[in-house]
């Protein structure tokens, strides 16, 4: 068993998610880092991370919304390391679906990306994170409490994963703290219905800058660890942005 904690970290191979598992590796996490598509980007990342201290990261390959393949997720992280402390479901899908051209597959997709896996992978974990007393991190938005134009199928998605957290923050507790964070604008978007020019994102932003991924990553490492009497809280990390939407 490792005597460092371990986080399982969705989406793990860029961008936030990336970041994230940097911000977990520096505080002394060993980590389990899946990604879905993204298998290069990972493994560069798995390589730096191993540079920096040997054995302490496991790369994971799967699809989401397979279901079934997500027990196997967590089996494989405490084959390889004994124990589980945090799990963070950052992976996301992301696109429009404007209503009238919505398909169900389309809300299947959507749905199990960002509402089915998250619940499956905490409930394959929950066992493992109570006897660590640890700690789940999903990945929400500010779109889950204010629509964004041609998005509903995902911002209901998002919406079903805010209730989620309070839901397992009150099932899981006192033993593990669940809690989300809804990011602004830390990455420029080439959605065309999000797109923001620096001058609107200063002018619809309190603190007229734009954030980064390390922004997201500093307060995930605050509620995974640092947190301690906070659960059930959605974090919003963007800049001031819900007082301007």
């Amino acid at each position: 068993m490792s005597d460092r904690p371990v986080a399982f970290v969705t989406g793990a191979a860029r961008r936030v998610g990336a970041a994230i598992a940097r911000a977990l590796h520096a505080a002394g996490y060993d980590l389990a880092l899946h990604c879905r598509n993204s298998r290069a980007d990972l493994d560069a990342l798995v390589a730096e991370l191993e540079g920096v201290r040997g054995g302490s990261t496991l790369a994971l390959q799967a699809e989401l919304g397979d279901a079934d393949a997500l027990p196997g997720l967590v089996e494989a992280a405490l084959a390889r390391f004994g124990r589980i402390d945090a799990l963070v479901n950052n992976a996301s899908a992301f696109y429009p679906t404007p209503v009238g051209t919505a398909t169900p597959a389309q809300w299947d997709e959507l749905f199990a990306a960002n509402a089915r896996a998250p619940f499956f992978l905490a409930q394959a974990a929950a066992p493992h994170l109570r006897a660590a007393r640890g700690a789940i991190l999903n990945m929400a938005d500010v779109y889950a409490e204010r629509p964004l134009p041609q998005h509903t199928l995902y911002c209901m998605a998002k919406a079903a994963l805010v209730m989620l957290t309070r839901s397992l923050a009150q099932e899981l507790g006192p033993e593990v703290r669940v809690n989300a964070i809804a990011p602004g604008n830390v990455l420029w978007s080439t959605n065309e219905v999000k797109v923001e020019t620096a001058e609107l994102l200063a002018a619809r932003t309190a603190l007229a800058r734009q954030g980064s991924p390390d922004d997201i990553a500093a307060a995930a490492l605050y509620l995974l660890r640092d947190a301690r009497y906070t659960t059930g809280v959605v974090l919003p990390v963007d800049g001031g942005r819900l007082l301007h939407i």
